[in-house]
């Protein structure tokens, strides 16, 4: 049986009260004070870069979840940024690039482990361009920057399963 997505969460976060219950299968209430937490997944975006040479820019992830796998540049989008605006910011922290004609491609439901929580998670992802990669660099939560041609791409080697489909979704729409 699944667990309600906020089991963990016992305390209402506006009375305090330890009175905060299952309402259905996305909301929590209060039935002290009947206030109703919906539980919506966070937007995160993950980035298909490719240079001048068709070639694509991908890094190996430096924690877990998938420590060591392959992974797109991206992350969670913060508050008040748009989801174009997170990939530009997430591929800077993570390579140092800036990118250019970021264009959405799909998107991808998926649940992120941290740290004992199951983050719902709704992926966005998009292809970007670069000129070349020269002067990528890996950073932050990337340990290492490998370039491949999409078409030498296995979705098996990415550690994160939306990743994975991701990667699946776009090697075919390269055909």
């Amino acid at each position: 049986m699944k667990q309600h997505p906020l089991h963990q969460f016992t305390y209402c976060p506006v009375c305090g009260q330890p009175t905060f219950v299952e309402r259905n299968e996305k909301a929590k209430m209060c039935t002290h004070c009947g206030f109703v937490y919906y539980f919506n997944p966070s937007a995160a975006v993950a980035c298909f870069i490719r240079n001048d040479a068709g070639e694509l820019l991908l890094v190996r992830r430096a924690k877990d979840p998938g420590k060591g796998t392959l992974d797109l540049p991206g992350g969670f989008v913060d508050m008040y940024e748009s989801g174009e605006e997170a990939a530009a910011r997430e591929v800077r922290e993570e390579t140092g690039l800036e990118i250019h004609n970021c264009r959405y491609l799909f998107s991808i439901p998926n649940i992120y482990p941290y740290m004992g929580f199951e983050v719902h998670t709704l992926d966005l992802f998009f292809e970007c361009h670069v000129m070349d990669f020269n002067q990528a660099r890996a950073a932050d939560d990337a340990a290492a920057i490998q370039i491949r041609q999409p078409d030498t791409l296995t979705p098996s080697e990415f550690g994160l399963l939306s990743i994975r489909e991701a990667v699946k979704r776009y090697v075919a729409m390269m055909r």
